[in-house]
């Protein structure tokens, strides 16, 4: 299939609705796994791209499980605005057409339009992507813990489908790792954007289990594959994508193996899954994406692996410098997921 030229810009954030509170704490590495101090060289890292706490006046960041103050926020959304039009050109467009079919040919369709569930859906650039995409009215129901960001993707929605049809939204401020079957009932699509590799096998399951009990089909984007490639090569590249891998393992998180543990889950409920690469190319024209997520990755490396950080503070500066000068390219491996659900009697 012939990818589009042009990608749908990233919305601009809005003004924020109301006070918030700011809480010290951990936030989330590029792909997932938490962290808790500063980037290598001290340098401010947005939180989301790696391992920062919010400094005094910085609002405070998306929670995804309702486990108490003590759970860490995770991204800011000047760290989602800057990574979206990268994930919109890196999302598998090849996973669309059996979508297409998919949602053609769900049962009771007749006069009715598509129930989407955005689930984690932090400023709603899935929502962005996808629903100028397909065609008929559709019905966004967006699904995060985070009040700001759930403001921030109602407001900044798409309003037409690929043929002009309505698109409208509700949002709904909740525990996007424990997910119901109830909260997806008269669903005709689950979405989720770079979630699965955050979330434990069992979270995974739940899931699944979920999707699969509403028969309907879940795409789930941009799961981090544990694989990165950059230019030039460096004697450190190996070490510090194994120490990065291993901390987005902290805590039971299935990281590099979430699409693996996701595929075997929905096969089990019978679902029929097709997986595809969606790779991050990050080259001049996204300097400032690679400098956070540089920042980011290496700062989350040397979390798990201090014994590193002598050598990775050399290395980080030699990549930001060629980062600055336009010299580096940087391939960030993901993997996207199309589970199609078996449909049940009477579903969408």
């Amino acid at each position: 299939m012939t990818r589009p030229t042009t990608t749908q810009p990233a919305a601009r954030v809005p003004a924020q609705p109301g006070p918030r509170d700011v809480t010290g704490a951990a936030t989330a590495t590029p792909g997932g796994g938490m962290a808790a101090t500063g980037s290598t060289d001290g340098a401010t890292v947005i939180p989301g791209a790696g391992p920062a706490g919010p400094r005094p006046g910085e609002r405070a960041t998306v929670r995804l499980r309702d486990t108490g103050e003590e759970e860490p926020p995770r991204y800011a959304p000047e760290w989602l605005q800057l990574r979206e039009p990268v994930d919109a050109a890196a999302r598998s467009y090849d996973l669309l057409d059996p979508l297409r079919i998919r949602l053609a040919n769900r049962p009771g369709r007749a006069g009715s339009g598509l129930v989407v569930h955005d689930i984690g859906c932090g400023t709603g650039s899935m929502g962005r992507w996808l629903a100028p995409r397909l065609d008929g009215t559709q019905h966004w129901v967006l699904h995060d813990r985070d009040p700001y960001l759930l403001h921030f993707a109602a407001v900044a929605s798409p309003r037409s489908a690929a043929d002009g049809s309505h698109v409208t939204v509700e949002t709904r401020r909740g525990d996007v790792a424990r997910l119901t079957l109830d909260a997806l009932a008269g669903a005709s699509l689950v979405t989720a954007s770079a979630l699965l590799d955050v979330l434990t096998r069992e979270e995974v399951g739940t899931l699944a289990a979920a999707c699969a009990g509403a028969g309907c089909p879940a795409l789930l984007t941009l799961s981090v594959a544990g694989r990165v490639e950059l230019t030039e090569p460096h004697p450190l590249d190996t070490e510090i994508t194994e120490a990065f891998n291993a901390h987005q393992r902290r805590g039971g998180l299935l990281g590099p193996e979430a699409v693996t543990a996701a595929a075997e889950a929905f096969t089990e409920h019978g679902a029929t899954v097709r997986l595809n690469p969606s790779p991050w190319r990050l080259g001049p024209e996204e300097a400032a994406l690679t400098e956070q997520w540089l920042r980011g990755w290496v700062g989350a490396a040397v979390e798990e692996r201090p014994e590193l950080a002598e050598r990775a503070g050399a290395y980080l500066a030699e990549r930001l410098q060629a980062c600055a000068a336009g010299k580096l390219r940087v391939t960030v491996h993901h993997t996207d997921l199309l589970a199609l659900c078996r449909p049940v009697d009477g579903g969408a």
